[in-house]
């Protein structure tokens, strides 16, 4: 299991994520409002890694824009590779 911190933009106008610096952003529709961003997120991060929801938690950072989610399955090495992130 790997962890990786992203950086949410809930309500946005053009969701997606991207690098942003040395870490991920992840721009989500959903308000940040009852956990709807959170769940977005989680949704957004399967999605883009090609994993079950289920495979993906929130681990740290539930009310913050820096949040950390573990992701069950990948290395670290194979998360920053199917988000197209340079590697450290």
């Amino acid at each position: 299991m790997a962890r990786i911190v992203v950086t949410v933009k809930p309500g946005s106008r053009k969701p997606g994520i991207a690098a942003s610096g040395a870490g991920v952003e992840v721009r989500v529709a959903a308000p940040a409002r009852d956990g709807k961003a959170n769940e977005a997120v989680r949704d957004a991060l399967a999605a883009a890694l090609g994993r079950p929801k289920s495979a993906v938690t929130l681990a740290r950072g539930a009310a913050a824009r820096t949040k950390a989610f573990e992701i069950d399955g990948l290395t670290e090495a194979e998360i920053r590779a199917r988000l197209g992130l340079a590697e450290d």
